[in-house]
């Protein structure tokens, strides 16, 4: 099998490789770019012509900028929201232990009031029990009612 090398057929032009920027074309490019991130074409031609390079591989790099520069926002974007995320996990945990210490203080809270008042309990087959003066409001009006302690304790308990 043979193969032919057939060379470019336009010869009119000269084939023009494009060649690095330097840094100090970069640093311009790169300073240029902080005032505008999009380039207008009278601009993008005296950026070339400041540099020496042709306008199209001034065109081509605003367009790299332009992609690099939206995946940095992106990534810092995400690193944002990702802390925001950890802030609001820690906060998450440290309520959960907080509510675990309150659910066991109100169970000793209860436990309490419970043998408070079984212990009374007992005693009031001998005795008459004073009664608990307490104060309750409710939507219409505010008026004191009187409770024993196992009245006292079924209105304290979260659950029925």
């Amino acid at each position: 099998m043979d193969f032919h090398y057939i060379p470019n057929q336009d010869t009119s032009k000269p084939q023009q490789r494009s060649r690095r920027l330097t840094q100090a074309q970069v640093r311009f490019l790169e300073s240029s770019f902080t005032t505008d991130h999009k380039l207008q074409s009278e601009r993008k031609h005296q950026l070339a012509t400041r540099l020496g390079v042709s306008p199209r591989q001034v065109a081509i790099w605003y367009q790299n900028r332009r992609a690099r520069h939206k995946t940095q926002t992106i990534e810092y974007d995400y690193r944002t929201i990702q802390l925001r995320l950890e802030d609001a996990l820690a906060e998450k945990r440290r309520l959960e232990k907080e509510v675990v210490m309150l659910k066991h203080e109100l169970n000793k809270a209860q436990q309490t009031l419970l043998i408070a008042s079984s212990g009374t309990a007992n005693s009031a087959a001998n005795s008459d029990i004073p009664s608990v003066s307490v104060s309750c409001v409710d939507d219409h009006a505010s008026s004191d009612h009187n409770y024993n302690y196992g009245e006292l304790y079924t209105c304290l308990s979260p659950w029925p």
